[in-house]
């Protein structure tokens, strides 16, 4: 469980702009508010991260996705729905409700429903869905402890300590139209 007060911290520091550090299923990543178009700049320049790949949106609740999921038949959503939560990542066709640093260079938004408790809980407090982007410089592996991260990003991000899950990969990533697995 995060302590209240590192979770105050870290939703002041969302909702000002910043990024948080934070665990995830299998690495730390890295996250800020989806609809802030200079917070996503800002967390695309600590990552050295190419725009135009998008980011992934993360969320500890359903209802935190709705918004993006809007438009999908039962059909589509069948999918997403059965394999989450836990470390799936869907490529869902935007319906208008994404900002483009989110997507990317690319017609549809990645979105993963997280099982993982400090995901669950960020979220929560934050009131909605984070981007989740793994925490390196593009390029380098991903930080596994809170003192890697700290090598890499200093005081420029807003550190949520906790955990890692029991996962050793990154979120398989998915396209629900073609079904095509894009990383096992």
């Amino acid at each position: 469980m995060i302590a209240q007060d590192v979770l105050d911290h870290a939703v002041a520091s969302l909702r000002s702009g910043g990024v948080v550090a934070y665990p995830t299923e299998a690495v730390w990543g890295l996250g800020c508010d989806p609809d802030d178009p200079e917070a996503l700049r800002t967390l695309l320049a600590l990552k050295a991260r190419d725009p135009a790949k998008g980011l992934i949106l993360i969320a500890g609740d359903l209802a935190q996705l709705e918004p993006w999921l809007a438009g999908l038949d039962a059909a589509r959503r069948g999918p997403l729905e059965a394999s989450w939560p836990g470390p799936n990542t869907w490529l869902v066709p935007d319906n208008g409700r994404s900002h483009p640093l989110l997507r990317g260079d690319h017609d549809r938004v990645a979105l993963r429903l997280s099982a993982h408790p400090p995901v669950i809980e960020l979220c929560a407090a934050f009131g909605g869905p984070l981007v989740s982007t793994s925490a390196n410089r593009a390029g380098e592996p991903p930080a596994r402890d809170a003192e890697t991260l700290r090598r890499c990003f200093g005081d420029a991000v807003t550190l949520v300590e906790g955990p890692l899950g029991g996962e050793t990969r990154p979120s398989r990533i998915r396209d629900l139209l073609s079904g095509a697995t894009l990383r096992e």
